[in-house]
């Protein structure tokens, strides 16, 4: 630094001392440069807090943000291309949805469905990639720019009138001490700093602005495309989930069927593990010629048939009614058999009841008459 600048750095520093201690005014700016730094002032915090929240729009998630930054600085260190990009929390929904839909089976209805839903989830996430990016180019990076050059611009040509006019107010508060010359070329060039100063505020505020106001178009036009495109995809997994729904309605229902009860008996030896019972499973239904002794780990003895008795049988378990004209008993109940509905359903009576029942959970002691 020459002494001439060192000279006018002290003058500069001595004046604002006086301003901010001592109390000295300074040289006044008109009110009509004054709003022109207010509203610019204004446009720049508005354009830095914009930006920000817009970024925080795309991508609300924070810790991803920061480690997407990260990793795209490291990419630009590397040079590398193409850069990862952000979680979108569709994409992640729908890999959870699809992971679990597979594992349930695609043949199943809740597991197609997920699968179904989880795909059009991951469509979801590369529709809202694709808002990203036309927001970033069309929005963000428009007003990044206009703040990095136009705004700083103005912000250095602030700061330099600032110095200006201290540098001319430190000389003209010294006469005799200054010379007049350089007092007035102190003043000149405070006019000169301060009328390209007040140019370039006015270009911002009254000529750029148009186009930030076509920028935030494109930011609608950029949010009102990727909606459309999104209920345009949603709509088509609901016409898909509400198909499911009518078909497994239209569906018949695939009745229960439980599995014989184990029967326990004692064993003959008293040393076994299990405190001398031996589970044994109860043996199927006999045939109707078969021989009906000793069915279940216990004899029974039947009476001969005579022509006089009703066809009936034995309940082997019980059997709650789930639709209507099902008939419920319990276990060891006697039914009167009217009528064999197919290979699966009998229909009988009992305590003044009549209703169906199914074949498997009774064994027949007097059989229909073909």
């Amino acid at each position: 630094m020459s002494i001439a600048g060192l000279k006018k750095q002290i003058y500069k520093a001595s004046q604002m001392v006086s301003e901010k201690v001592g109390g000295a005014e300074g040289t006044k700016l008109d009110e009509d440069f004054k709003d022109l730094e207010r509203k610019v002032d204004v446009t720049s915090k508005a354009v830095v807090e914009v930006i920000s929240k817009t970024s925080e729009y795309l991508q609300p998630n924070p810790a991803s943000r920061a480690k997407l930054s990260m990793l795209n600085t490291m990419s630009k260190i590397r040079g590398q291309v193409k850069s990862p990009g952000y979680p979108q929390a569709e994409g992640l929904l729908g890999e959870c949805m699809a992971k679990y839909g597979r594992d349930l089976g695609e043949e199943t209805n809740f597991g197609g469905a997920l699968v179904d839903a989880g795909e059009t989830m991951k469509r979801l996430a590369e529709v809202k990639d694709s808002l990203d990016i036309d927001v970033k180019q069309n929005f963000i990076d428009p007003l990044q720019s206009l703040y990095d050059k136009d705004i700083r611009e103005i912000q250095h040509h602030l700061k330099k009138l600032e110095g200006r006019r201290l540098d001319y107010d430190y000389k003209k508060k010294r006469p005799g001490k200054i010379p007049d010359e350089e007092v007035k070329q102190a003043l000149e060039k405070f006019h000169e700093s301060k009328e390209v100063a007040e140019t370039s505020m006015y270009n911002l505020l009254e000529t750029d602005q148009i186009e930030q106001v076509s920028q935030l178009s494109s930011l609608v036009e950029s949010q009102l495309q990727y909606h459309q495109q999104a209920v345009q995809i949603l709509e088509e997994l609901s016409t898909k989930l509400k198909e499911r729904i009518t078909e497994a309605q239209s569906r018949p229902r695939r009745e229960y069927v439980p599995k014989p009860k184990p029967v326990f008996e004692f064993a003959e030896s008293i040393d076994q593990s299990n405190g001398g019972f031996t589970p044994t499973v109860s043996a199927p239904p006999p045939a109707r010629n078969s021989d009906p002794y000793l069915q279940f780990g216990r004899a029974s003895i039947r009476k001969p048939r005579t022509p006089s008795e009703q066809p009936c049988c034995k309940a082997l378990y019980d059997f709650e009614p789930e639709n209507e004209g099902e008939l419920g008993f319990h276990e060891g109940d006697i039914i009167t058999l009217t009528n064999q509905i197919d290979e699966n359903w009998y229909e009988g009576m009992l305590r003044g009841q009549s209703g169906f029942f199914p074949l498997n959970y009774v064994e027949v002691i007097v059989p229909l008459s073909h």
